[in-house]
């Protein structure tokens, strides 16, 4: 996409579009560092890539040293590799997710503006980048980010090839999607391969086109995918036998049709998060979809397939046995190209919008200020001791609001005298909104995440102690500690791991009591509770530091113990 073609069809100036970029960048990848993490996904993934990095074991997944196989390592040996390169810690746990989401919106402008306009492109980055939970997830260490990021461009590289009228760049961009669904499935498993093939096959049906299955590459495409594939999957089931039914049978099948990780939620449970997570742009989903279904008839219809993308994943979820809100973000990019498109077509010639969508930033503007008198109950949740911090993060909810307060209003004034230049106004103070209050969760999230905790304890604590984790899995401390912890009784999700290796926990309190007796110079983290119900049995335990969720403790002889 080219600067001039932008300016001549967007009205923003080529040096304003720079600057807008590099403000974005910086917001970006400058807030990384602000948060700590946060159980428990990003303390987890972060521990399994320090561990993958510590043990130079790249095939075997390894997590608080137990085999871990829920999920592919893609995202473990890239954040590995980033912190072999800039070192462990906060914002190198989370460099993966900040790469994706951010080349996503580039990618999502980029197929816009090849397959509707250089403006639709344009609006339709604009759309991406001010969603509130592309924002947010963008900018927290989990694997539902990379996951939704390959998918997309694999949607993107299908829509690229099957509008290019050029044979080589067909070919080109199709054997593109397949390397990008391979790099999907070994992000997340089998629904990086599963997710395009469902939605293709909806487009289809619901078309009637079946003459595009020719074009797909199906041969080429497949060896291009099980190379890239087949050598992890093949490694890790030679080295680990138990992986293969682990990994096919529990973490796929019995997660869509079982309760196997107790993450169920009514069939509406995602409505909520589509409203949120796309809430500046909701209004025009109507619209958006209207004009897709009729342009479906076509040879080759791009919209129809970004609605079936939609509507075939939010249905799949909401479907299925297991919920999780990351899940559904892979359709945030599709409804980004067909609510640019739809913005373009609404915008015109004459660069300007009408009533309704004066109307739509003025109300978000007041929306904002209704917020001021809800700013009360976001304590109401609050522990005794988490006043102060819930106190501490109002203001950052008040700037929020100002945020979006301010520039729904210029908006609203920009609509008529330059459409474009309030869509952007519009989109840069939702943008602005999610990540001061996503950045400032901070006041609330230090707390769980340990990190004031390890700081106080880390240098007394010897590199070669047994550290015992009594029926607890703690997600952050481990990573901030740098070292893995023995679990007793309670596995957690550590169940399959320490099945296969049961040498490596203690599976009862009472086991674990007669090896603290003799192991003089053991470490121990659990919660409060459970130090009293220890301290009641008697058990040697010398209090070594605390906070308000977890307590470490040593046995009284390790004194005698040197780093």
């Amino acid at each position: 996409m080219q600067f001039g073609e932008i300016r001549q069809s967007s009205a923003l100036h080529p040096g304003k579009i720079l600057l807008l970029f590099i403000i974005y960048s910086l917001l970006w990848f400058g807030t990384l560092n602000y948060r700590h993490l946060i159980p428990s996904d990003e303390g987890r993934y972060a521990e399994i890539a320090r561990e993958m990095l510590v043990t130079g074991d790249w095939v075997t997944p390894r997590y608080n040293g137990y085999k871990y196989f829920e999920k592919p390592p893609l995202q473990a040996w890239a954040t590995a590799t980033a912190f072999q390169v800039f070192g462990i810690g906060d914002w190198q746990a989370r460099l993966w997710t900040a790469l994706t989401g951010f080349l996503t919106i580039l990618f999502i402008g980029f197929t816009g503006a090849r397959i509707y306009s250089a403006r639709a492109g344009w609006l339709a980055a604009v759309v991406l980048a001010s969603s509130p939970m592309w924002v947010i997830s963008g900018h927290f260490n989990s694997l539902d980010m990379g996951l939704s990021a390959f998918l997309v461009a694999a949607l993107c590289s299908l829509l690229l090839a099957q509008t290019s009228h050029n044979k080589t760049s067909r070919r080109n961009w199709m054997w593109a999607c397949w390397i990008f669904m391979a790099l999907a499935t070994l992000s997340k498993g089998v629904i990086g391969a599963a997710i395009p093939a469902m939605v293709f096959i909806a487009y289809s049906i619901s078309t009637w086109d079946w003459k595009i299955w020719a074009r797909l590459r199906l041969f080429s495409g497949t060896i291009l995918f099980l190379t890239i594939t087949a050598p992890w999957f093949i490694l890790v089931a030679q080295r680990n036998p138990e992986f293969l039914e682990f990994f096919f049978i529990h973490e796929h099948l019995q997660r869509f049709t079982q309760d196997a990780h107790s993450r169920t939620g009514p069939i509406y449970y995602f409505v909520p998060l589509l409203l949120i997570g796309l809430l500046p742009w909701v209004l025009q989903i109507p619209g958006s979809i209207v004009q897709a279904w009729g342009e479906r008839r076509r040879e080759f219809s791009s919209g129809w397939l970004l609605v079936c993308w939609f509507l075939v994943i939010f249905a799949f979820f909401s479907i299925s046995r297991s919920k999780l809100p990351g899940y559904i973000i892979p359709i945030f990019p599709a409804l980004a190209l067909l609510i640019g498109n739809r913005l373009d077509q609404l915008l015109a010639h004459a660069n300007s919008l009408e009533l309704p969508w004066k109307l739509q930033t003025i109300g978000f503007a007041i929306l904002g200020c209704i917020g001021f008198f809800f700013l009360s109950d976001i304590s109401k949740q609050a522990r005794p001791d988490e006043i102060e911090a819930y106190a501490q993060y109002t203001n950052w909810v008040i700037a929020a609001l100002v945020a979006l307060i301010t520039f729904s209003a210029f908006a609203a004034w920009q609509s008529k005298r330059n459409g474009v230049q309030s869509i952007v106004s519009f989109a840069f103070g939702f943008f602005l909104c999610a990540i001061i209050a996503g950045t400032g969760h901070e006041t609330l999230g230090r707390a769980v995440s340990g990190i004031d905790l390890v700081n106080r304890v880390k240098a007394s604590i010897p590199e070669k102690v047994n550290f015992y984790s009594v029926r607890l899995l703690d997600h952050t401390v481990p990573f901030y500690l740098g070292r893995t912890m023995i679990m007793v009784e309670s596995p957690d999700e550590l169940g399959f791991g320490v099945n296969q290796e049961p040498e490596l926990w203690i599976p009862t309190l009472d086991a674990f009591i007669a090896r603290w007796k003799e192991d003089s110079t053991a470490y121990a983290l659990m919660v409060p509770e459970q130090y009293i119900a220890l301290q009641e049995l008697n058990l040697p335990m010398q209090e070594v530091d605390r906070d308000s969720r977890r307590v470490i403790v040593k046995h009284p002889d390790t004194s005698n113990v040197t780093r």
